[in-house]
């Protein structure tokens, strides 16, 4: 499952050398990555390739935005830290004028919201690649705006919180909340841990990068039950861990049985299947 754990330090991109003059936010969930290796293993699990259009979460001091735009790919940065947008102007000064990379000064939440992805900028279309070293405290709300978004990307790859990506591909196969919003659109994979260590400042809990791959609506086609009946169901089935899965939903045994479920059966213990099938005959 895990192709690689990087808790071997080698040496760090040029950009970690220098002094920032600034240190890392808290509130904004900065770690910068003192490691290059995790970035070419996220690189490889995108299978860019040039001309792709790419859209990077918090660029930071622009590591990954170096591996990114080293494979010929188009990569639109959004950036909120206003104190990093001149080292990152200045960085890449060529990129931008060149207009391979287009720079946006602005919270990543707030850019999702716009009609088209934002004014005035390259339209994210579908078909384009999420790549991006995730702020924890973002994880959950990023990945619901951009699953459910008219228009999904084709891949994401991301390095989050360990814990998360093992919840969503269902490590100790228990399901939750996350896990289905996240397969009811695409493939999870666990790539590979990458151990706190390889960043600065350390964080106190290891990250690992997650791939999401076919990214697509099709199962509420197929099941025929609209986004909203679905997530309104599992809302209400992981209300409470403990009840069964038949008090959360105030169902009778019949609805169960006609999904092929048992009688006692909790959330957590539910495949995508079984939820798109009560959504259909609830």
């Amino acid at each position: 499952m895990l192709a690689k754990n990087f808790s071997r330090k080698i040496s760090p991109d040029p950009i970690h050398k220098v002094d920032l003059g600034f240190r890392a936010k808290k509130s904004l969930g900065q770690n910068w990555l003192t490691n290059p290796a995790p970035l070419a293993r996220m690189i490889e699990a995108a299978r860019l390739a040039a001309g792709e259009t790419v859209l990077e979460v918090g660029p930071g001091t622009g590591s990954l935005t170096a591996a990114l735009l080293a494979t010929g790919a188009k990569v639109v940065a959004v950036e909120k830290d206003d104190r990093l947008i001149s080292l990152l102007q200045n960085k890449f000064a060529p990129e931008i004028k060149s207009g391979q990379l287009t720079l946006i000064h602005k919270d990543i939440l707030d850019f999702l919201k716009t009609p088209d992805a934002s004014v005035g900028t390259p339209t994210l279309r579908r078909g384009y690649k999420l790549i991006a070293n995730l702020p924890y405290y973002i994880t959950g709300q990023l990945l619901r705006q951009v699953l459910t978004s008219t228009h999904q990307p084709s891949l994401v790859v991301v390095m989050l919180q360990k814990e998360v990506a093992e919840r969503i591909v269902s490590k100790n196969n228990k399901e939750s909340l996350l896990s289905i919003s996240v397969k009811i659109y695409g493939e999870p994979k666990y790539v590979a841990t990458v151990r706190a260590g390889n960043f600065q400042p350390v964080p106190k809990v290891d990250s690992a990068i997650l791939l999401i791959d076919q990214i697509n609506k099709n199962k509420f086609v197929e099941a025929k039950v609209s986004e909203e009946k679905v997530f309104q169901i599992l809302k209400q089935g992981f209300g409470s861990k403990r009840k069964m899965l038949k008090n959360n939903l105030g169902v009778e045994e019949e609805v169960l049985t006609l999904c092929t479920l048992d009688s006692k059966v909790r959330a957590e213990d539910l495949k995508l299947e079984d939820w798109l099938c009560l959504s259909k005959n609830i």
